[in-house]
């Protein structure tokens, strides 16, 4: 009788064991999606941040030519 119930608390300390186990390599797994997952995001962030600049600069310097042309016809003018 006593070695039934040390095989069955063998059996629950297995068990428990190994769901622990599966546990923990579900939850490794799951960080290791989420981390690329938000290096992925960071990427895209870092190429659309570097996409708005070059067109915000691409902007200015639109900006800059028209006040450029609008200076040399006021100056034509003689104002």
């Amino acid at each position: 009788m006593a070695t039934d119930i040390r095989t069955v608390l063998d059996s629950m300390e297995n068990a428990l064991r190994l769901q622990m186990q599966a546990n923990a390599e579900r939850r490794s797994a799951r960080a290791e999606r989420e981390e690329q997952e938000f290096l992925e995001k960071l990427k895209r962030t870092a190429a659309s941040k570097t996409e708005l600049e070059a067109k915000a600069e691409s902007l200015k310097g639109t900006q800059d030519a028209v006040r450029r042309d609008q200076l040399m016809m006021l100056m034509m003018a003689g104002f």
